[in-house]
């Protein structure tokens, strides 16, 4: 089993949602950390814990990130950090896998499960060193966290209550300190 941790220079999470019912909006968050122990032998044994910054919120429009930031949605000022621990993973197929855990928005905990693809590893000891990349992907309701601003227009909801969550990154083994 090692130890691993996000390379913030290849990784995204992203999640998008539709605006009036029609109209796909995506963001990211740019401020993420996670760390894991992954057993590439038996990932049923592995774990991982994810913090996201909730101000890092993104989304191209910085009057729209402004509003996310508020109590309407994330309340960045009380809620400053969205976590996810696992609880479980399986795999479910060649390089497929599930990953169970809580995720914790506005202070609301909830189980949810990842669909995980890992995409290919590389270990360059010299230059890059032992990674492994991976994509997952999720979808949560937002009213499950508190998200509840329902705002109406023309009878649509300005926000959908789906909000679908991509991810896309490498893991980075950590070293020992004596450079193994």
């Amino acid at each position: 089993m090692g130890d691993w941790h996000l390379d913030p220079h290849h990784t995204q999470i992203e999640f998008s949602t539709k605006h009036l019912g029609f109209m796909t909006v995506r963001g990211h968050f740019r401020e993420v950390e996670l760390t894991s122990h992954i057993d590439l032998d038996h990932p049923d044994r592995s774990s991982v814990e994810v913090t996201i910054a909730t101000a890092s919120i993104h989304t191209g429009n910085e009057a729209r990130d402004n509003d996310v930031r508020t109590s309407n949605f994330l309340a960045v000022d009380d809620y400053p950090v969205i976590t996810f621990r696992s609880t479980g993973a399986a795999q479910t197929g060649p390089d497929r896998y599930t990953l169970s855990g809580d995720l914790t928005i506005k202070g609301t905990s909830r189980p949810i499960v990842i669909e995980v693809t890992r995409l290919g590893e590389i270990n360059d000891p010299e230059m890059m060193g032992h990674r492994i990349a991976y994509s997952a992907r999720t979808r949560i309701s937002r009213h499950d966290f508190g998200l509840a601003f329902d705002f109406m227009r023309d009878g649509k909801l300005v926000v959908s209550e789906e909000i679908q969550i991509a991810i896309e990154g490498e893991l980075l083994e950590k070293q020992d300190q004596a450079g193994g």
